[in-house]
């Protein structure tokens, strides 16, 4: 037995250190508290929007971000957050909401309403450029029509996985003239 506490305090906080320094696990990043916080966050950006919640839902599925995101691309940019905003984003968000871009990265980074937020912003923003919906989801992800056809596709699937294939089937029954 060790009866000197000291030898057994190190090992203890050298293992706390180790842990502290590694990468979030998949586990700990898509706990039930992290997609109920981030569920609650969709459901306010989309505002009572039903296609636009679950339009965000599908972005959100697809990038499969966390809070505390951020992944460096090969071009040098960042993927921040759970919705993976683009760190090309960060200096033109900074001039629409008048704060610095270092606030606007952090925020992307940790708060998940706030990344939802400027999702939902990157997202209508296409809508409103393309006026097409698959080609504003594919806009999201990539200037690049072959990049956004594959990105768009891989969203609709994830769409079909979480609401089930007719997931944006129009209600015959609110359709009538």
């Amino acid at each position: 037995m060790i009866d000197n506490p000291k030898c057994l305090a190190a090992p203890a906080i050298l293992a706390v250190l180790l842990v502290a320094s590694q990468p979030a696990s998949a586990a700990a990043r898509l706990s039930p508290q992290h997609e109920a916080r981030l569920g609650m966050c969709i459901r306010d950006a989309a505002g009572g929007r039903g296609w636009l919640e679950k339009t965000l839902w599908g972005l959100r599925d697809q990038e499969a971000g966390w809070i505390g995101a951020e992944v460096h691309n090969s071009n040098g940019s960042h993927d921040l957050g759970p919705l993976q905003i683009n760190s090309f984003w960060v200096p033109r968000l900074a001039v629409l909401t008048g704060r610095p871009a270092r606030d606007i990265r952090f925020w992307l980074i940790n708060d998940p309403c706030f990344n939802v937020q400027a999702a939902r912003w990157i997202f209508l923003l296409a809508l409103s450029a393309t006026g097409d919906y698959w080609k504003a989801v594919g806009a999201y992800h990539s200037p690049t029509d072959r990049r956004q056809r594959r990105y768009a596709a891989s969203v609709s699937r994830h769409l079909a996985h979480r609401f089930g294939s007719r997931v944006f089937a129009i209600d015959s029954s609110v359709a009538q003239p």
